[in-house]
């Protein structure tokens, strides 16, 4: 299929634009229930440190209301983690366009944070949100599962109040020699088994791996943050640049 606007990577596979959303959930449907423990086995564990050091450069507010809007964040790690840094008011609505994996997040919470945590269906191309209400905005391990990035990353931008926050943590490109070449022997070989052991599917691990290679560099993906509106923009690499974490502000 011919590389243009109406195509996307899907993978390695390049798809219709409007065939890449439906095949996504149908990865995430497949995995909801076995995702936090193969993230687990995935990363060594590794992937919990990742996203403290997402909510340590959040830094929630444990003195003011804080208002959290976290994207394709369905099982609800994120959630969690900032609901704990943060202080009484500080209120997370965790975002996904799957219902699996929103499934999962609402029965991880309970009842332990009460109306201080809601989850919400929603497309990250288009929120079903209000204007200038956030005071931050997350995306973990999403952004490269969205057809269209750059309406996602509008979005982000819409949905923030002025010196409000978005901040992406996600898998990068790996820039320590030999680390590299380690680290794509494990991907393509012991990743995809895991799933099958696991989860029982090859296939959508075999996918996420693919879709990490596709994601743009980190000075294209910060280009992409500032056409978007976003101000201030840097990315901060972690573990040899297996992932990063991207940050831009809203200053008006």
């Amino acid at each position: 299929m011919a590389s243009d606007e109406s195509s996307t990577d899907f993978g390695y596979e390049r798809v219709r634009l409007d065939e890449k959303q439906g095949r996504v959930n149908e990865v995430f449907r497949s995995v909801a229930k076995r995702y936090d423990v193969m993230n687990d086995l995935m990363s060594a564990g590794l992937h919990r440190v990742w996203k403290s050091a997402l909510i340590s450069t959040l830094r929630p507010s444990r003195t003011r209301r804080f208002r959290h809007l976290d994207v394709a964040g369905g099982t609800g790690d994120i959630a969690f983690r900032s609901l704990q840094a943060g202080g009484p008011e500080t209120e997370v609505t965790v975002l996904d366009i799957n219902d699996a994996m929103l499934g999962v997040g609402r029965e991880r919470a309970g009842r332990r944070y009460g109306e201080r945590i809601a989850f919400v269906a929603g497309n990250a191309e288009s929120l079903p949100l209000p204007s200038g209400v956030y005071d931050a905005y997350t995306i973990a391990f999403g952004i490269r599962n969205v057809p269209r990035i750059e309406l996602a990353l509008a979005e982000a931008h819409r949905v923030l109040a002025p010196g409000g926050r978005f901040l992406c943590l996600e898998f990068s490109h790996v820039d320590v020699p030999g680390l590299d070449r380690i680290y794509d022997a494990y991907s393509f070989n012991v990743i995809p088994r895991i799933g099958e052991m696991v989860a029982g599917d090859r296939d959508s691990y075999q996918y996420l791996v693919e879709s990490i290679r596709r994601f743009p560099r980190p000075g294209a993906f910060a280009r992409m943050i500032e056409e978007a509106g976003f101000s201030r923009v840097t990315h901060r690499p972690l573990s040899g640049g297996i992932c990063a974490i991207h940050s831009g502000w809203k200053v008006a």
